[in-house]
């Protein structure tokens, strides 16, 4: 999905409805509850622990009576107060009242300036691996000629407002900011507004506003949570309505963006980050455990699994795992993670583990084998594929090129990674002509008749009989 969390636990959601920062998230949690038995951290299964692989399907993707209820009450005051209910929101949830709520071009140029170099640099170098690759995505739009001067194509439209979503408050990330931004410029929408919550002195994170400063964003606000989904859906004084609302958020923007789904276009309503590591007896275990704990940081209810034929390697992953965890910064949250949520899985065949991947549809889906290439071709649903053991999942979180929002909890099985198309639209065209509705118009009529909808027909049907009419007029003259 993205590297942050997207849906965190209810107990860090009691003051606010946007996501809290990982530091403040793992300060939230007690003592007491960090301390796992290694019994406990990811245990070692078989596919016949069917109820921990239920479990770990059905994390996410559902929200509490009482998020259902503040967001219907944040998204109301958004259409009824507009810009009041904005700032209302924004200092009942994040402590501030920004003023303006729009960030001044200024501040975007100085965010930009203060930024360290080293920074700067590998941020440029990831925009420019992240449009050049979604730049291979555009689709043209085609026309052709079907005889009798038909001429059918498809035009291929770029949406005229996109609204971005970027986690903010004490949480910042530019990466996801670079992974909405670009698809978006290159499928050519020609307004971009970003929203983000404002940290204490009112203004989203500089490192947000300096990222947005070199993509060339105008259009950024210093909203976050519920209310800014609202006032992207339905527009106020300040905050223009959008076509499409894309990117990450905790429970109440999700919740948000499933609302107002229809009166906009949405990317996806996702739930917790989850990896998936296939491997075979090739694999190096110190190389799969760095990669499962990469997800397993993300919050507590993120997916961290291998599945492996060959119990030896999960049995030195698992170690690996355990010895490497206590000397994580987030060792609390990783550790509530692969509690729940973290498997190593040995399989009787790589036939069955292949198998089992399959219908775990994950959202990023590692593969240490042999020949990753061939394997590969056995997989049928996942969000991303990272091959080979270079091919880590944070190097496609932040730099290689291709889009880490992504399809979560088995919903790779039907949906794809964010890119172009989700900021365009298409259009049938067709220019028939007299002949060709002469030679078909009887046909198009019946079908029409068929279904008992006789205007449809008659508007055929008149057509047809002024060229009869028109016909014969002719012959008399």
């Amino acid at each position: 999905m993205f590297p942050h969390p997207y849906i965190l636990p209810k107990t860090f959601l009691r003051s606010r409805n946007e996501p809290l920062c990982p530091r403040k998230a793992l300060r939230s949690t007690r003592t007491s509850q960090r301390l796992h038995a290694d019994t406990q951290m990811i245990p070692l299964l078989t596919p016949d622990d069917t109820a921990r692989l239920d479990a770990i399907m059905s994390r996410g993707g559902t929200f509490s009576d009482e998020v259902d209820a503040t967001v219907d009450d944040i998204l109301a005051r958004i259409r009824t107060e507009g810009d009041t209910a904005v700032l209302n929101l924004t200092e009942k949830f994040d402590g501030v009242r920004p003023d303006p709520v729009k960030v001044p071009a200024s501040v975007l140029d100085g965010a930009e300036e203060a930024l360290d170099d080293d920074l700067r640099d590998a941020l440029k170098e990831a925009a420019a691996n992240i449009r050049r690759f979604h730049e291979k995505q555009v689709r043209e739009s085609w026309f052709t000629e079907d005889g009798d001067g038909v001429v059918l194509g498809q035009r291929v439209m770029p949406m005229d407002r996109a609204g971005l979503y970027v986690p903010g408050g004490t949480a910042f990330y530019p990466s996801s900011l670079l992974m909405t931004a670009i698809p978006a410029q290159v499928a050519g929408v020609e307004e971009i507004h970003l929203v983000c919550p404002p940290q204490e002195d009112g203004r989203p994170h500089p490192l947000v506003l300096a990222t947005a400063a070199l993509l060339g964003l105008k259009h950024v606000y210093a909203v976050g949570g519920a209310q800014a989904v609202g006032a992207l859906a339905h527009g106020t004084d300040t905050v223009p309505a959008v076509d499409t609302i894309v990117g990450p958020g905790n429970a109440y923007v999700a919740a948000a963006k499933k609302k107002v789904f229809g009166r906009v276009d949405i990317d996806s309503v996702a739930g917790p980050s989850e990896i998936g590591v296939l491997a075979d007896a090739t694999a190096d275990p110190e190389f799969v455990a760095a990669d499962l704990l990469s997800q397993a940081e993300h919050d507590e209810r993120a997916s961290a699994i291998l599945i492996t034929p060959h119990r030896p390697l999960a049995e030195a992953a698992q170690t690996q795992v355990r010895q490497r965890v206590p000397r994580l910064p987030r060792a609390a949250v990783i550790e509530q993670a692969l509690a729940d949520y973290g498997a190593c899985i040995v399989t009787e065949t790589m036939d069955g583990a292949v198998d089992l991947m399959n219908d775990l549809a994950v959202e990023h889906l590692e593969l240490h084998t042999d020949d990753p290439w061939q394997t590969m071709t056995r997989i049928r649903h996942a969000g991303a594929i990272f091959l080979g053991e270079h091919s880590s999942e944070p190097v496609g979180d932040y730099f290689a090129g291709p889009n880490h929002v992504l399809p979560t909890g088995g919903t790779a099985r039907h949906a794809s990674a964010l890119g172009v198309d989700d900021f365009v639209r298409t259009q049938s065209v067709l220019s028939y002509t007299e002949k060709r509705l002469d030679q078909t118009g009887a046909q198009i009529a019946t079908i029409a008749e068929a279904e008992d909808l006789q205007a449809h027909a008659e508007a055929i049907r008149v057509r047809l009989d002024r060229e009869d009419d028109d016909r014969s007029g002719s012959k008399k003259s």
